[in-house]
């Protein structure tokens, strides 16, 4: 545990029991979800993580089902043009994410002999991958023994070990410490551990409603037992969609991924009537290559 001359958090009280606690509970009522199944390998980890990045599972579910079926391996996507990668993507949003998931099947297969490795700083030099995605394949597909801390892990922890309705609004180097230090000492219980922080925060420790009379860490939790305290921190906004450039680029972009080869300009200009904000949408698509021109007023998912 971490000792009060090393960190301002002070040790949680019965280790042992609060690992316990979270286990058994996941164990009993984690989601049977597709990237769980026992035949999941590193590379659906991968993929599921990418596309779990700020996307529901309810979302991620068909696109996940249909991407493995098509490409079960980093070599059958890295045998593609990235643009199939952007077609398949489908509506999820942020389709950068195909892009970097493409380039780095084609870095696995490269660098690795087509197997998703296990070491954090491997993990970390793919493309796109970024230190929670790296951490997340490590344990979850790799069993190691690491620190987890997404959206749903860092509510849980701020709350449980400092009394805090919701964590900062960006990772801190403290929250690090804290995480690493009330992880359990073996390999297979801190894996464990760590999806089961996840899916209580998913499920019961939510940011809006928290279930906490069914909360199996609530005996832990300094939050509740200083009374559920509000968040005092600065205002966190929603994003907005409607009338973005994002939505603008997910229309230019469906109207490319429904069509077989390359489309004239008429053709995206009929889906979003602000000239200025269309061609700046079509511009930033083009400038992440998520886009190229096909011909004098043409274009084309990449090939």
């Amino acid at each position: 545990m971490v000792s009060p001359t090393s960190s301002p958090h002070p040790a949680v009280p019965e280790p042992e029991a609060l690992h316990d606690a979270v286990t058994t509970w996941y164990a009993a009522h984690a989601r049977p979800l597709p990237w769980r199944r026992d035949t999941t390998t590193a590379w659906h980890v991968l993929v599921s993580e990418v596309m779990l990045q700020q996307t529901p599972v309810e979302r991620v579910t068909p696109v996940y089902e249909a991407w493995i079926a098509r490409w079960p391996t980093p070599a059958a996507l890295a045998a593609e043009p990235s643009g199939e990668a952007v077609r398949a993507w489908g509506r999820l949003g942020y389709p950068r994410r195909a892009l970097r998931l493409h380039a780095a099947a084609v870095a696995v297969c490269e660098r690795h002999g087509g197997v998703v490795p296990d070491d954090l700083e491997d993990l970390r030099a793919l493309p796109g991958v970024g230190e929670y995605t790296a951490a997340a394949v490590a344990v979850f597909a790799h069993g190691r023994r690491h620190a987890v801390l997404d959206t749903n892990v860092r509510r849980v922890l701020a709350r449980v070990l400092e009394g805090v309705a919701l964590p900062a609004a960006t990772l801190t180097a403290p929250e690090r410490v804290l995480a690493a230090s009330v992880l359990p000492p073996d390999e297979e219980t801190a894996a464990v551990w760590s999806i089961g922080l996840m899916e209580l925060g998913a499920l019961v420790c939510t940011a809006r409603a928290p279930s906490c009379g069914t909360c199996p860490v609530r005996r832990w939790c300094r939050w509740h037992s200083a009374g559920r305290p509000a968040y005092d921190g600065p205002a966190r906004r929603g994003q907005s969609y409607a009338g973005t450039d994002r939505q603008c680029r997910g229309r230019l972009l469906a109207v490319l991924r429904d069509a077989e080869g390359a489309v004239p300009g008429s053709a995206l200009r009929a889906v979003w009537d602000d000239a200025t904000q269309r061609e700046r949408a079509l511009d930033g698509l083009l400038d992440d290559g998520l886009v190229v021109t096909a011909g004098p007023d043409t274009y084309a998912l990449p090939g």
